[in-house]
């Protein structure tokens, strides 16, 4: 009997983890390069109860009697699939088209990867301007540099091609190119760390950035200057789960109940 109240009770705790991403997804709806995350389930051990025959000689059984002890988290899956791309005033704006990342470097010097390319210029002590994000963290070119223009250049002026060569228009009316913005992509971006601010950081199970500039076989993504990705997250699908994952807690409290109403019968024989 206490089998079941341990099940049932795993089970709330897992689909509480599953509205609180649900939850999650709902908050960044309008969040720029947001992926949709899905919480996905695997069963805990278990209890053999027989795996012999009740007759005299005791042979093993084609199909043994177990038993499972109930769920937990297997892990938390973002989903990259391409946000739709939103336009924008902005012309330091620039939304990826296809499976790239853009690079930055952080406080703590490391380099991070975003989807997010709502871009600021950020003026420096010399006078000159730097690409950055909102955070104000310099965005990073196809050699790991940062990227920086001439103080005097308006916002206006800059032009970002869509294989991200970034410049801007002199006096004459030319494109004077000063970099092509890093785009980077790998095998596993689900293995990618989640951090806040919409960065992500490389791990094991992601694989080593590959620079689409540089490596072979990979797809290249597109810029779209004056457009921003939008989340992917789809409102409708997300209540459905919150319904489903409402209604998943609601039996596994109604198995406990029934549990505590069975131990409580057993509990009565003796009277």
């Amino acid at each position: 009997m206490m089998r079941s109240l341990w099940s049932a009770a795993s089970g709330m705790i897992a689909q509480q983890t599953s509205v609180d991403n649900i939850s999650h997804n709902l908050a960044n709806v309008n969040t720029t390069g947001y992926k949709t995350e899905k919480a996905e389930f695997k069963t805990l051990l278990y209890q053999t109860l027989q795996t012999r025959t009740t007759t005299a000689n005791g042979e093993q059984k084609p199909i043994s009697a177990q038993v499972g002890l109930g769920t937990r988290v297997a892990s938390i899956t973002s989903h990259f699939t391409q946000g739709a791309l939103l336009a924008s005033e902005s012309y330091t704006a620039m939304a990826i088209a296809g499976d790239g990342f853009y690079s930055v470097r952080a406080a703590d010097g490391n380099t991070y990867y975003t989807r997010n390319g709502d871009f600021k210029l950020s003026v420096g002590n010399d006078g000159n301007i730097t690409l950055v994000t909102s955070d104000g963290y310099p965005v990073l070119d196809t050699n790991g540099n940062t990227i920086t223009l001439p103080g005097e250049v308006s916002s206006s002026k800059i032009q970002v091609s869509t294989e991200g060569n970034i410049g801007y228009v002199d006096g004459n009316g030319n494109f004077v190119n000063v970099a092509t913005i890093g785009l980077f992509q790998f095998s596993n971006p689900a293995g990618l760390e989640k951090l806040s601010n919409s960065l992500l950081a490389v791990t094991d199970a992601s694989g080593e950035a590959m620079n689409e500039a540089t490596a072979a076989n990979l797809t290249r993504s597109e810029v779209r200057q004056k457009y921003l990705e939008g989340s992917n997250v789809q409102v409708a699908d997300e209540m459905v789960n919150l319904i489903v994952a409402q209604r998943a807690y609601e039996m596994n409290s109604k198995a406990i109940q029934a549990s505590d109403d069975m131990l409580g019968q057993a509990n009565q024989l003796k009277r």
